[in-house]
């Protein structure tokens, strides 16, 4: 169920975006990463390996979320659940 319910705020996540104000290059591409790694999770059944800097995915959400909140308050709420479906999972 976790991941059905990732899969679909991760699309309710893109329909935002999309809709929504432009998002600066930078920001996109930040998410866009993270969106594929949390894939590659899923796919994989187990969390990453940590990036060389130690951030983990939670830590690069916690700083996207961070611009969201300031920049884009509408898309803050949804990448909040995204979080903390991601805390459920344990990645």
């Amino acid at each position: 169920m976790d991941k059905q319910e990732l899969a679909s705020l991760l699309k309710k996540l893109q329909t935002e975006l999309e809709s929504g104000q432009p998002v600066d290059e930078q920001l996109k591409l930040q998410l866009q990463t993270l969106d594929q790694d949390i894939q590659k999770v899923l796919a994989q059944g187990s969390p990453l390996a940590r990036e060389a800097d130690d951030t983990t995915l939670e830590d690069r959400a916690q700083q996207i979320e961070a611009r969201f909140a300031t920049e884009h308050p509408y898309l803050a709420s949804t990448l909040r659940d995204v979080m903390d479906t991601l805390g459920k999972m344990g990645i």
